[in-house]
């Protein structure tokens, strides 16, 4: 199961554009695509439309890395990095083993 895990979730990181994207949530969880796309423009000077950034976090929220919630008519992206974890914890804990 965790290979599978680890595949999707390394695809994902293997966009610079995906990599900024979880920064921009690492800094401020809980952004609509409208102000993910504001922090993209404003601070890294990416000029994605908002349908490529939909598209990044769709591959996001497939690996696991981002989690959505709506309230109302806005739909919030958040981070989750229990997939990160997880991948970390495979070879941490083989390595504190072998110690």
């Amino acid at each position: 199961m965790l290979g599978r895990v680890a595949e999707d979730v390394f695809k994902a990181l293997a966009d610079p554009t995906r990599r900024t994207i979880l920064d921009e949530l690492t800094e401020r969880d809980g952004q609509t695509l409208f102000e993910i796309c504001g922090r993209l423009t404003t601070k890294h000077g990416l000029t994605s439309s908002r349908q490529a950034i939909s598209q990044h976090l769709a591959v996001l929220e497939a690996a696991g890395l981002v989690r959505t919630r709506r309230e109302g008519r806005y739909k919030f992206h958040d981070l989750d990095t229990e997939p990160l974890e997880r991948i970390a914890d495979r070879w941490l804990k083989r390595n504190a083993r072998q110690r």
